[in-house]
């Protein structure tokens, strides 16, 4: 059996999932002060590039983890039926993750299509963290002379 090309299930895990443009990202912010906002790409990307505003910061290995209220690890921010809307660096992950996030029952769920990247493309508002987070930005080597 060969291996599945991840870009072409992600594709097609799409047409069960609700997609969400920046701009319905940005209108449900406005709209829902109660919206669950998830970053689940690594720290790293985190600190380096900067988040949404007022997005929750869960590493897409722990989502499951966090999201169970029978782990030792739940955080209370998620709950069954809160509007969850999550997103990645381009919209890959967040398909996973709005997936397996249905599987454990949270009923709704959506994913930003364009990613933080589609974001950052429109020249939305990025929150740096860099100074805030208890992680560290690692200079580049040229800084390093």
């Amino acid at each position: 059996m060969a291996i599945q090309d991840i870009f072409a299930h992600t594709q097609s895990l799409k047409a069960n999932i609700e997609n969400l443009s920046v701009d319905d990202l940005k209108a449900e912010m406005i709209e829902n002060p109660d919206l669950l906002l998830l970053d689940i790409r690594e720290i790293q990307e985190l600190v380096d590039l900067g988040t949404l505003p007022k997005a929750i910061h869960c590493a897409r290995g722990m989502l499951e983890f966090w999201a169970s209220p029978a782990s030792p690890y739940f955080r209370d921010y998620f709950q069954e039926s809160r509007r969850t809307v999550v997103f990645c660096a381009g919209g890959g992950r967040s398909v996973l993750a709005v997936e397996s996030l249905r599987a454990m029952g949270f009923s709704n769920v959506a994913h930003l299509e364009a990613g933080f990247g589609g974001w950052k493309k429109q020249g939305e508002p990025i929150e740096d963290v860099s100074q805030t987070s208890r992680w560290m930005r690692r200079p580049k080597a040229s800084d390093e002379s």
